[in-house]
């Protein structure tokens, strides 16, 4: 798996909402749009894939990051509605142990410069003690 994935492919993933797991409706989910990677090593080593959620709305709590239009294009994703990269939650997948990617779901990547600025999104929300991981 590791040979697939890499930092900033945005992949077509069942995104699963710590909201709506707290709420009890974590099967009860519309489709996203997709979902952009993030890798880490683990204490124990192993590679995750943490899937960053892409979304039509944008986040009340403020971190999330419009995907600009040439972005959108690179992705492979539709431009209408505006989309948002949501910098504060994320679930992790262990590669390699994974029933969530399927052959043929990479929809394409963000540019090296946009992923950049979502990881340090991501570190900020980290830092602030307002992240949230759901481990699938």
């Amino acid at each position: 798996m590791t040979d697939v994935l890499a930092v900033g492919d945005v992949w077509r993933y069942p995104f699963r909402w710590g909201s709506a797991v707290a709420a009890g409706k974590a099967e009860k989910r519309p489709e996203w749009p997709g979902a952009v990677v993030v890798l880490i090593r683990s204490a124990d080593g192993a590679l995750e894939a943490l899937m960053v959620p892409i979304t039509s709305t944008p986040q009340s709590s403020g971190n999330s990051l419009p995907v600009p239009e040439i972005e959108t294009r690179r992705a492979g994703l539709d431009a209408h509605p505006p989309l948002w990269v949501v910098t504060d939650e994320v679930n992790a997948d262990v590669l390699g142990e994974s029933y969530y990617f399927e052959a043929g779901q990479r929809l394409g990547a963000f540019s090296s410069n946009f992923t950049k600025q979502i990881q340090a999104q991501m570190v900020s929300a980290i830092q602030a003690r307002k992240f949230q991981r759901e481990d699938r």
